[in-house]
């Protein structure tokens, strides 16, 4: 498998400058300003494994190296009935086992906008925008004839990105806590180059994209979006967010996409944390099958934020 060297080391420095900027503690920051209509709050946070054997290490192992990067940051306004919630959400992981070389083990773009109005306490009216995708190539690794391992290309840098455009009602009756029902949601799926070298997904409509065109337009759709992030318990931090996405034109059980995403943070002390996280996914233009990743690790993680969580 070919990886992009540039890509790799720009991601791992990308992270380290921002827990650089906290080298006097990577425990969490809370600067509270309650003049500004603003709330943010920013997480970023690298870990890393690795693994070495000496050459006549008996019990057996490979000799690897990985890393996880996730960054995450909220900007949400809020004056009077309107309001502006932003959030980016980046995660990138690799390992390079002896013998094989680098392979992604996690990849991640979420990028989210919402403009509402409240009509009540725990009710708005809203339109907003996401954008699903990932940073670099995957690959599908298979045994040929001669039994030697091959990379099928199933996916590239920003191939496929999912762009939904939503219009509908938020329940929100806690700040930890939210869901979206978009009667209306519009999706567009962008494939670059798809010229069949995607065939490894499907050889004719690889991601519901025709073999030829670049994109694919889903006009009438259903989106339903839930999120949950609270500290469960002092130091453990759950995150889950789940999306639910209908076409109303092939709408059959089977045919309704579902992503869970879920990461779980434990801070072992100021400088320390472990990570467990997952993602769950079904979508037939994909794979007839459930799809899902997982991924444990231990790193640094650093958070700032400008209000206090309720509790």
């Amino acid at each position: 498998m070919k990886i992009n060297s540039r890509l790799v080391y720009s991601l791992a420095i990308a992270v380290l400058l921002s827990s650089a900027s906290a080298t006097e503690s990577f425990s969490q920051v809370v600067k509270v300003d309650s003049t500004s209509n603003w709330k943010k709050a920013f997480r970023a946070g690298l870990n890393l494994n690795q693994a070495a054997f000496s050459s006549n290490w008996k019990a057996g192992g490979v000799n690897s190296f990985g890393f996880n990067a996730l960054l995450n940051f909220k900007a949400n306004y809020k004056k009077d009935k309107a309001s502006w919630d932003n959030e980016i959400d980046l995660l990138y992981g690799m390992v390079n086992n002896g013998g094989q070389g680098y392979r992604k083990t996690v990849d991640r773009i979420f990028l989210d906008t919402k403009y509402g109005h409240a009509t009540s306490r725990d009710w708005d009216l809203f339109v907003a925008a996401n954008m699903v995708s990932q940073f670099a190539q995957g690959y599908k690794y298979v045994k040929d004839a001669a039994g030697v391992e091959q990379g099928l290309l199933v996916s590239d840098a920003f191939a496929p990105t999912f762009i939904t455009a939503t219009v509908g009602a938020e329940y929100h009756p806690t700040d930890y806590f939210k869901v979206r029902f978009s009667p209306l949601a519009p999706r567009v799926t962008i494939l670059g180059k798809n010229d069949g070298r995607y065939a490894a997904v499907d050889s004719i409509k690889p991601y519901g994209v025709e073999v030829g065109h670049s994109t694919r337009f889903e006009w009438y759709a259903f989106q339903m979006l839930a999120e949950f992030n609270k500290d469960i318990a002092k130091n453990i931090n759950l995150k889950w967010r789940y999306v639910m996405f209908a076409n109303y034109q092939t709408l059959e059980a089977k045919k309704v996409d579902h992503r869970v995403d879920l990461n779980l943070v434990a801070k072992v002390n100021k400088y320390i944390n472990v990570s467990i996280g997952g993602i769950f996914l079904y979508d037939y233009d994909q794979d007839a099958s459930a799809q899902y990743s997982q991924a444990l690790s231990l790193g640094v993680l650093y958070t700032f934020q400008n209000f206090e969580e309720k509790k």
